[in-house]
């Protein structure tokens, strides 16, 4: 299987075109005659006849793949015998016995990225491969943010959540100053291994959301759940001034910050 993986995201909100565009055809020059004589016929426009050559690709197509695919044929593609179109968000282009998987965004692209998708597709060499992808991937694709449903909460477990959404919101103050985004803390029933965790606002399609174990909290008391609760606001704090979330310098530095251990796990003791 040949693909690579991209992060790339657009905020382009336009709509994927559907149909072809046919340019306007362009109104003639005025002829200069003398006093007296006939003027030139007028002529009605004719429409330019739309053709899938190499030389006149268009520049957006019907997401039907038989089409997608006689226009890469005429680019030069070769050894693949049918075309799926995908939404997935982060393989753009792959290969696989002879079926080219394509994102649907694809369908809007001009002629040199569709070029680039048929060398990519039948060349052998790595260096064009490599010039392939760059054009590809520099494509800007549309994507939808992923959305995420909020974590089941048991109606048993709402006493506690609603604790810990406090609790949150004193820790706020007493060590973020207040900038943190108020959160409604979940608890989880679900969550067996670990202690709790962040979910980024670029996964819920709006604020961040911090789920807590609720066998951590009954097994383990408030003191440890409170650490993993900061620990979890540590990760809030990163995501929401832009910084990677992650258990790098940064992250361990602010932990330090506000008095807890700065490891992505930790040893309990009971």
């Amino acid at each position: 299987m040949i693909s690579w993986l991209t992060r790339k995201r657009s905020s382009d909100p336009v709509q994927l075109g559907l149909a072809l565009v046919v340019s306007e055809p362009q109104p003639e020059a005025p002829l200069t005659r003398m006093r007296g004589e006939p003027g030139p016929r007028r002529r009605l426009p004719v429409p330019p006849v739309e053709q899938c050559t190499a030389d006149s690709a268009p520049t957006r197509l019907s997401r039907d793949p038989a089409t997608f695919l006689a226009v890469l044929h005429t680019l030069g593609l070769r050894g693949v015998s049918a075309v799926r179109f995908t939404r997935n968000r982060r393989t753009m282009v792959s290969l696989t016995g002879g079926v080219l998987r394509v994102h649907e965004a694809f369908t809007d692209a001009p002629r040199e990225v569709l070029s680039a998708i048929a060398i990519f597709a039948t060349t052998r060499t790595k260096a064009k491969r490599l010039m392939a992808r760059d054009v590809i991937v520099a494509f800007p694709v549309p994507m939808r943010p992923p959305t995420r449903r909020p974590a089941a909460q048991h109606a048993d477990d709402e006493p506690l959540a609603a604790q810990l959404t406090m609790l949150h919101d004193q820790l706020n103050r007493r060590h973020f100053g207040c900038t943190l985004t108020a959160l409604e803390i979940q608890v989880s029933r679900r969550l067996a291994r670990r202690l709790g965790h962040y979910t980024p606002r670029s996964h819920t399609g709006g604020p961040g959301e911090i789920v807590i174990s609720r066998r951590h909290l009954r097994r383990d008391g408030w003191p440890e759940a409170t650490h993993t609760l900061l620990h979890e606001m540590v990760h809030q704090w990163q995501d929401e001034t832009g910084r990677p979330v992650d258990h790098g310098a940064g992250f361990r530095g602010k932990c330090r910050d506000v008095g807890i251990e700065p490891a992505a796990t930790r040893m309990i003791t009971r």
